[in-house]
């Protein structure tokens, strides 16, 4: 049997109560949050992000910041992920301030460059169909063995994952899978099911 590493991705316009939700998805046992909330601008994403740090400290789950690196630092957090093209951009010597960058990348040769460039892990959809992805068809789990083999750092599927298709994911090569929806709408034992489901892949 082996385990599948669970990567929250955050939403806050999904859940009635945000800190309450990640508190809840923080509990359940993920591995990783990532508060993505792109549509925020950098001081308000910072005000946000202080509270999911206390929370993920609370319960021991690492915390992840999207696309503000500069607040990243300013909160003590050393985890960052990134637009492809603004980690292809970065300068070495702010890379060298975090002790991990992801990237989100839609093709193999696109892993490959990140890697390249850095990247300590990279996210790959969107592997299925998905509500937030409409009219764009999925990718596959082809593309995603494709990625897979392309490097040598974790690759965590993205994309309409499930607890009955995660295993195809980490049979394909995947080192965990990344939700959004499902974890921003659960209920707390919900939650407990879909992350048991998920880590349980067989």
């Amino acid at each position: 049997m082996s385990t599948c590493k669970i990567i929250c991705v955050s939403n806050r316009k999904l859940a009635e109560d945000f800190p309450a939700q990640l508190a809840r998805v923080a509990r359940a046992g993920v591995d990783n949050i990532i508060l993505r909330e792109k549509d925020l601008d950098e001081a308000a994403y910072e005000e946000l992000a202080a509270q999911a740090k206390a929370i993920c400290e609370e319960y021991g789950v690492p915390l992840t910041l999207h696309t503000y690196g500069d607040a990243a630092l300013r909160l003590g957090i050393r985890r960052l992920h990134l637009p492809l093209r603004m980690l292809l951009s970065m300068e070495e010597t702010e890379k060298r301030k975090f002790d991990v960058l992801g990237a989100s990348i839609h093709a193999p040769e696109e892993a490959v460059a990140a890697e390249a460039a850095g990247a300590t892990y990279v996210t790959a959809g969107h592997v299925f169909a998905t509500n937030s992805k409409p009219g764009l068809p999925p990718r596959g789990i082809p593309f995603l063995g494709e990625v897979c083999e392309a490097v040598h750092i974790p690759v965590y599927a993205i994309g309409g994952i499930t607890a009955q298709n995660a295993p195809l994911c980490v049979e394909a090569g995947a080192a965990g899978v990344c939700l959004m929806s499902s974890l921003m709408k659960a209920s707390e034992a919900e939650l407990l099911g879909l992350v048991s489901s998920c880590k349980s892949c067989v």
